[in-house]
């Protein structure tokens, strides 16, 4: 027998904070690769760190919030925790994957189709992964080309706001990015839901795992703080917020002076020293002063 499946069994509520949910998580992790470029390699690491545990988080916590509205009206809904949690720690390893190669090579050619790819699979991984910890007396089933159609839409979405995370146009630029981002996780999320049907066990029974409320509500705890500190981090940091290409005295490479300014390609940033505009003077010629 065919279960009667409601995805949106609080109404609009949990698909607008899941949404939200999402471009948060995104918003944070976005601006933390951003930030990525505007430092020496030895502070890179900790920014690309910290972005992909945003980005994971709010993937974990958007695709949960949204579960809540899920049930089947036949059956009880339970989950399994290690495979919850198992989810959650395979979007923060794919998404940081993608953010790393973005954040060291540039959200180029190559690198930024790697990136993205890996960073939509890792919002897709999640999902299913996380579907498949779900627990019911009944079978899940999927509909193929609708599983990937929500690939795609997670590829294509997530390589499109890498790119406009790495363009540092400052904070508009960036909500952009964020938005491009959520949009990336729900549209895939309720694809994906779209694609499944469930088929019930003709003998009741009570499935294995935790009740849906009484997992998830607690287990979101968690993802939120982490969401919380990265807001922190990115408060404190006016050029998180701003988007500036500048550096701070403290972060100049050595040997380079205090009136220098930086140019970053490709994640990579190059020295220029500027020049006074009244200064026409050929390369080696003398001032009045010196003949």
């Amino acid at each position: 027998m065919q279960g009667t499946v409601d995805g949106f069994s609080y109404g609009l509520v949990t698909p607008v904070v899941a949404y939200l949910m999402a471009c948060l998580g995104g918003a944070l992790g976005l601006r933390c690769t951003t930030r990525s470029m505007l430092v020496t390699r030895s502070w890179r690491i900790g920014w690309l760190a910290l972005g992909s545990a945003a980005i994971g988080s709010g993937i974990w916590t958007m695709h949960f919030v949204a579960m809540m509205g899920f049930h089947v009206r036949e059956a009880p809904v339970h989950y399994d925790k290690t495979m919850t949690f198992a989810s959650l720690a395979l979007a923060i390893v794919m998404v940081g994957v993608g953010i790393f190669i973005v954040g060291h090579r540039g959200a180029t050619g190559t690198a930024l189709f790697t990136g993205g790819t890996l960073t939509g699979l890792g919002v897709a991984s999640m999902h299913y992964l996380g579907m498949a910890g779900m627990r019911l007396n009944g079978k899940l089933e999927y509909n193929t080309l609708t599983v990937g159609a929500s690939v795609v839409i997670a590829v294509v979405a997530a390589t499109a706001a890498l790119w406009a995370a790495a363009q540092v146009r400052g904070f508009l630029w960036s909500v952009g990015a964020s938005l491009v981002m959520g949009l990336a996780v729900t549209g895939m999320h309720y694809t994906g839901m779209a694609a499944l049907t469930v088929h019930l066990h003709d003998a009741d029974g009570i499935p294995a795992g935790e009740p849906a409320a009484g997992l998830l509500a607690p287990m979101l705890i968690g993802p939120l703080v982490l969401l919380c500190l990265a807001g922190v981090v990115v408060v404190i940091d006016p050029r998180m917020v701003m988007g500036r290409p500048d550096r701070l005295p403290e972060e100049r490479l050595p040997g380079i002076p205090a009136h220098a300014t930086a140019s970053h390609l490709g994640g990579r940033e190059e020295f220029r020293p500027r020049r006074d505009h009244h200064d026409h003077r050929r390369p080696g010629s003398r001032t009045p002063q010196n003949r």
